[in-house]
């Protein structure tokens, strides 16, 4: 007992007229994005890429210090 694609079709208008196109359009591509991006995290493995910035941080920090004396 689920539903039918005419059941299912009636939901899509309804919740078309209540939110309009528009919105619905934000939502979709705002949720696959967020999809897409907890797929990405969870299939790479860690990259040393926050390594590289952190250490480009330390080293600014540590020119600027180098500056102040």
């Amino acid at each position: 007992m689920g539903f039918g694609w005419q059941e299912l079709l009636i939901i899509l208008v309804i919740v078309a007229l209540i939110f309009g196109t528009k919105k619905l359009r934000n939502i979709g591509s705002d949720l696959g994005g967020a999809v897409k991006g907890f797929k990405d995290s969870i299939s790479n493995e860690p990259t040393d890429d926050l390594d590289a910035e952190d250490s480009e941080k330390s080293e600014q920090h540590s020119d600027a210090d180098t500056k102040k004396d």
